[in-house]
């Protein structure tokens, strides 16, 4: 479906670059300072080259159990999101070399070369070994905000995944009952149990509503640089993976399009800047997640150029936040303000990243959204068009205008700020530059498309369409300053389930399952176990009194009879004559006793 197939071989002219990640993380604690620095940024760079240079063809193969699996399914799409994994892991590297927790930046290299293995896996057997490395991975990212709220989040965000794991495990084992292939590919529809289970596994990741609650929850309590890569890997590789095996699934459509309407209404009421951009991320998703229900050619690329933009935008806005939290150590936009003057290239290159998301001409956005939303077009799904319209007004919103706002304009802070490390801000500056290049030549990127591009964005309709939603956004959110202003408050979402029935599985566990374990011990300890004691007692009587004592003496007998029997046996003629003799008399006399 995605590039054909032209060569097998097995991974003997080809460095996967999972192995760089996976194995080279365990060389980092070895290091420090300058070599240690540059070995961060050397492995990155060579796991570009390793894609950039790869042919398509399929890679890696092994026979495990008698069944074929593929490490390294190569075409356009595995190369297309290999090349923005590797690109972003080199980003996220720079702009996290001042870090110094070694375990962060081990965490961070599993999570990569997980998501690479993912990307090239080519059957469901090592794909779901890297999706679980994965999830285990960023978890520690989680962690690593060493906060109580990072704890319990990281704990709740494993939680959630090893459900979907299982949920994907179970859905591969029944795929393999039907079909006796583990082979990953296009999945037929067919309503079975298999092809839900796995869609369901897929979408967790993707955070689809109602399934996304974990991601607004996780991301803002990661660390800064954390975040960085958790805005990366997880949801995207989820996006890649349902091109993959449910493009054309109808369903999705609508899903895709609430999904992005949904995330979007509720990322305007944040008040955490973290937050809300994680909201984005899901609302964004909505959008590939309906381009892949669509199923056209133009609808995949898409899904896939926006998977692609996303990343780049999404990471500034995140690294933008970051950098934020990393000079005020302050995450609501209500704890800010005034930023502007001390932090200027900050605001610059975070809102490239805002007018990128928001689908400004000249920015990448503006190419992959449009993409979209004519694919629906085309397929005269005129009401999916406005619901995508009305999501990319929400992100003007609050992404591209509130944020800066209330953070780098607004009333003015006491906090006493300055611009973070360089290599913060050359980490935003790279990513900046590939949504420009993107946006303003647009031809260069579609050629590493799944499939052949006709679109052409820079129409009249297009630009000034795009240009008028924007302006109306902003006279609309003028307009609602006072509605939408940040609140103290936090935002019920689906995850209060979760977290109140966590809570009541927490009491159920407290109250109920310790009473009645408390009622069965003291019935056991006063009841059942002194029956038990008195019949063991009389049992050990028994064994030492008669069973010992028969045991005891048939052997002794049998020792007495071989002794004997030892004796008789003398090699003599006659004293075996002698024993015949006796021994027919003896037969006689029983036999004439019983006659008688």
């Amino acid at each position: 479906m995605h590039g054909s197939i032209r060569k097998r071989t097995i991974m003997t002219n080809w460095i996967h670059p999972s192995l760089l990640f996976i194995l080279g993380s365990f060389l980092i604690p070895f290091l420090h300072g300058r070599v240690k620095k540059a070995y961060l940024i050397l492995i990155p760079v060579l796991a570009f080259i390793s894609v950039v240079t790869v042919s398509q063809g399929t890679y890696g193969v092994f026979e495990f159990l008698g069944h074929e699996l593929i490490f390294g399914k190569v075409d356009k799409l595995s190369l297309i999101f290999s090349y923005i994994f590797t690109i972003m892991a080199f980003v996220g590297m720079v702009y996290s070399i001042h870090v110094t927790d070694t375990g962060q930046h081990m965490a961070a290299w599993f999570y990569i070369g997980s998501s690479l293995g993912v990307t090239f896996a080519g059957d469901y057997f090592s794909l779901f070994i890297f999706w679980e490395i994965m999830a285990f991975a960023s978890a520690y990212l989680v962690f690593a905000g060493r906060q109580k709220s990072s704890v319990d989040a990281g704990f709740r965000y494993i939680l959630i995944h090893i459900v979907g794991g299982l949920f994907l495990l179970a859905g591969i084992l029944l795929h393999y009952g039907d079909t006796g292939s583990f082979l990953f590919g296009l999945l037929e529809q067919d309503g079975s149990m298999a092809f839900y289970l796995i869609l369901l596994g897929f979408m967790l990741n993707a955070a689809v509503p109602p399934l996304h609650a974990w991601m607004p929850d996780a991301y803002p309590e990661a660390s800064v640089t954390g975040a960085i890569f958790l805005a990366t890997y997880t949801s995207k590789t989820a996006v890649y993976v349902l091109i993959r095996a449910f493009a054309g699934t109808e369903i999705l459509i609508w899903i895709g399009a609430i999904m992005a309407l949904y995330c979007v209404m509720y990322a305007t009421l944040q008040n955490d800047f973290r937050r809300l951009l994680s909201y984005h991320i899901a609302s964004q998703i909505g959008y590939m997640v309906a381009a892949i229900g669509l199923g056209t050619g133009l609808a995949i690329d898409g899904a896939t150029a926006h998977a692609i933009n996303n990343i780049l935008y999404k990471g500034i806005l995140f690294m933008g936040a970051g950098a934020v939290i990393h000079i005020t150590g302050k995450r609501r936009l209500t704890d800010l303000g005034g930023l502007y003057k001390a932090m200027p290239v900050t605001l610059i290159l975070y809102m490239i990243g805002g007018f990128a998301i928001s689908g400004f001409p000249l920015l990448n956005g503006f190419i992959s959204k449009g993409m979209i939303i004519s694919a629906a077009g085309h397929d005269h799904q005129a009401l999916i068009v406005l619901i995508l319209l009305l999501a990319a007004s929400g992100t003007f919103l609050s992404t591209t205008i509130k944020i800066p706002y209330y953070m780098f304009f607004g009333k003015a802070s006491k906090i006493e700020a300055k611009e973070p490390p360089l290599n913060m801000l050359i980490g935003m500056g790279i990513a900046a530059v590939l949504c420009l290049l993107i946006g303003i030549y647009p031809g260069l990127f579609y050629g590493l498309l799944p499939y052949p591009v006709h679109f052409e964005p820079f129409t009249a309709d297009h630009v000034t369409g795009s240009l008028g939603l924007l302006m109306a956004t902003v006279l609309g959110f003028f307009l609602l300053l006072k509605v939408i202003k940040p609140e103290h408050h936090i935002s019920l979402d689906v995850d209060w389930f979760y977290r109140m029935g966590t809570r009541i599985f927490l009491w159920f566990a407290r109250r109920p399952v310790c009473a009645y374990e408390g009622f069965i011990t003291e019935i056991s300890n006063t009841v059942i176990l002194p029956v038990i004691y008195f019949f063991a007692r009389v049992g050990l009587w028994i064994d030492r009194n008669i069973v010992d004592l028969a045991v005891n003496s048939t052997a002794n007998f049998v020792i007495n009879m071989s002794a004997f029997v030892r004796r008789v046996q003398t090699g003599l003629v006659q004293h075996y004559a002698v024993g015949m003799v006796i021994g027919i008399m003896l037969i006689i006399i029983i036999y004439s006793l019983i006659g008688g």
